[in-house]
């Protein structure tokens, strides 16, 4: 017989949990159907579920609440604000607590941590004020605290770099600016410490962004990817770009789950771009597929998310 992964031990039956969805950012959409897929998950493992959406700080969870399983991807959800007032509220939650949320959320405070901690990734400067960038093209601008590829622009040609910044300065006074990497598109899941299955993502076009990922949102904008899992490449390299992805989770200090976005070069070199702290689980989820590569069902990645956010709390 084979151990699991990670073997569940706590039972959820009759637990009251309230599944926390929605949000009033840019994600909502894709949090509302993430947050269908962990309650119908929770459901079957016999918790007593109710679903909250959440638009703002005045949510209400039901009175005897155990836990909120928190599946607001992006702003207000993602970025500690949730966080606190669930803390507040004496009320027990999952993912990272406050300062995790706050640290991953920035782009610019994470690759700032890449930098002191040794984790591969790519050269970058920010911009403040209307600045323009001074990395020679191509190079990538992103808005720091968006999700989903809200907010990445890739820039190849000097002629729109213009339409490109007025367009970026939209989401903020502060932009990160990138070096542009050529390479495979990789993403890690991390659930405690085991690196889930590597999946490999190729896309119709453009880049992994948002009509890419949730082409069911937007049928209208042609988007689309191909998942592989496991990704095809050598064990060798398969276990560096894991190491890699825990190394880029250890140092910004999370403790329960994630999901490493990371690219490797043609030399085979990875290069981390960013980690989501509440990865999606929708239909079309990188980190349940993932985990179900490793034999991992759905019900069981919540179950465990949920001990391990319980741990967290504890210690």
């Amino acid at each position: 017989m084979t151990t699991p992964l990670f073997p569940v031990s706590i039972d959820l039956k009759n637990k009251k949990i309230a599944v926390l969805m929605g949000g009033p950012g840019s994600e909502r959409k894709v949090s509302l159907a993430s947050g269908a897929g962990v309650a119908k998950a929770l459901r079957s493992l016999e918790a007593d579920v109710t679903e909250v959406d959440v638009t703002g700080p005045d949510f209400v969870v039901p009175a005897g609440t155990e836990i909120a399983f928190n599946v607001i991807h992006g702003t207000f959800g993602e970025d500690g604000q949730l966080q606190r007032i669930l803390e507040a509220r004496g009320i027990p939650y999952t993912g990272e607590g406050v300062a995790g949320s706050e640290l991953a959320i920035d782009k610019i405070a994470t690759k700032k941590r890449f930098q002191q901690r040794h984790v591969p990734t790519a050269g970058f400067e920010i911009l403040r004020d209307g600045a323009h960038p001074t990395l020679p093209l191509p190079y990538v601008v992103k808005a720091p605290r968006e999700g989903s590829s809200v907010g990445v622009f890739i820039v190849r040609d000097e002629a729109k770099v213009a339409a490109t910044m007025k367009e970026a300065w939209g989401y903020g006074q502060e932009l990160l600016v990138e070096d542009f990497i050529a390479g495979r598109e990789l993403t890690v899941g991390v659930v405690g410490d085991l690196a889930l299955p590597i999946i490999e993502i190729e896309v119709s076009k453009d880049f992994y962004n948002f009509d890419n990922k949730y082409p069911f949102l937007n049928p209208k904008a042609g988007g689309s990817a191909n998942h592989t899992c496991p990704a095809k490449i050598s064990d060798e390299l398969t276990h560096r770009v894991q190491e890699v992805a825990l190394a880029a989770a250890r140092a910004i200090d999370l403790e329960t789950y994630c999901r490493v976005d990371v690219l490797l070069t043609d030399a085979g070199e990875p290069s981390v771009l960013e980690i989501n702290t509440i990865p999606g689980m929708t239909q079309v989820s990188l980190l349940p597929e993932a985990a179900a590569a490793a034999g991992i069902s759905y019900a069981e990645l919540c179950a465990r998310v949920i001990e391990l956010s319980l741990t967290r709390r504890r210690t």
